[in-house]
């Protein structure tokens, strides 16, 4: 990764920290919870390669990247951080239209850059989380609590700093070898005072120590809060987004997830995305790809089928990048 450019941008009150490299059409890579820019270390590689201006943010909160005071969830809707990309993109992309690839919760964030300012993207790949319409009937909170329980990993999260003391008396390294590793595709309950279980962590191929390592470093400098932010700020973000309820995502899309993703086999996901429910929601889904027997990191698990994947959308689109209208 030595070719890889590090900077930090002043953008929307906060100091953002990018990788980048390469030269040609910009593709924006957002991350997930709990990783990094460093998650897409094989896409820029190969999108640099194949003549792309590769960008990958750390999220606001996240490893090198500032954010609010790390007590302040308030400070980390959608808006908020949508905010700081579109300012990062009026920055290096003044005029131009962006391809942007997301995951995890960085998927939530492209879905909801492609809602606020679809004049922005070019196209997307989204991975792992679909994009689900807001119910104004139920908080969300409410509805995971009522369907999962209390164990439920989304619920375990809501409280500032319980779940940060746990997870300090486990360490943080095996925290983020628990979570990276998982392959259970299972909703995530984790039990009062003891998050996951005693079994020893046995890294996969696609994972290696330097690879954990580059994370441990950063989360044991940050902590997890800001990226635990992101969750507390689920019923916030379904109060301030009421004005996009029944919005859709009008921009082309092309979906993969893993068939041993844990959103994948959420109550009614399977069908949601299989039998036009997405569809509905997003008219220019041009293609939904399933990975068998894989899980929830999928770009790092999978990088080779998931860069020609990328690669080959992003190439029927071109010629229209330099476009922002």
């Amino acid at each position: 990764m030595e070719k890889v450019e590090h900077k930090t941008m002043r953008v929307n009150g906060i100091n953002m920290h990018i990788a980048e490299m390469g030269q040609g059409p910009i593709v924006l890579f957002l991350h997930g919870f709990p990783e990094l820019w460093y998650s897409w270390r094989h896409q820029m590689l190969f999108m640099a390669a194949h003549g792309y201006h590769v960008v990958a943010p750390d999220l606001r909160g996240f490893g090198d990247t500032t954010g609010a005071p790390k007590g302040d969830f308030t400070k980390f809707t959608t808006l908020h951080v949508v905010g700081d990309l579109v300012e990062l993109l009026n920055i290096i992309a003044p005029d131009r239209k962006v391809f942007l690839v997301g995951h995890d919760w960085g998927a939530m964030i492209a879905w909801a850059l492609c809602l606020y300012r679809p004049d922005k993207i070019n196209a997307l790949v989204n991975m792992s989380v679909p994009y689900f319409p807001r119910n104004p009937i139920i908080r969300p909170i409410e509805a995971l609590r009522a369907i999962y329980g209390d164990e439920y990993y989304i619920i375990k999260f809501q409280e500032p700093g319980k779940i940060e003391a746990e997870f300090a008396q486990i360490g943080t390294k095996t925290v983020l070898e628990k979570i990276l590793t998982m392959r259970d595709p299972d909703p995530l309950k984790m039990p009062k005072g003891k998050p996951f279980d005693d079994s020893p962590v046995i890294l996969p191929p696609w994972l290696t120590e330097e690879d954990v390592d580059y994370y441990a470093t950063k989360y044991e400098h940050t902590g997890f809060t800001g990226g635990l932010n992101y969750y507390r700020a689920i019923d916030l973000n379904w109060e301030l987004t009421a004005p996009w309820t029944g919005a859709k995502i009008e921009v082309p899309v092309k979906f993969i997830v893993g068939d041993l993703d844990l959103t994948y086999n959420l109550v009614g996901v399977k069908d949601y995305i299989n039998k036009g429910g997405f569809k509905k929601n997003v008219p220019l889904l041009e293609d939904v790809v399933i990975l068998k027997g894989v899980a929830h990191f999928l770009q790092q698990e999978k990088p080779d089928e998931v860069n020609q994947h990328i690669h080959v959308f992003f190439q029927s689109f071109s010629s229209s990048e330099t476009s922002a209208s």
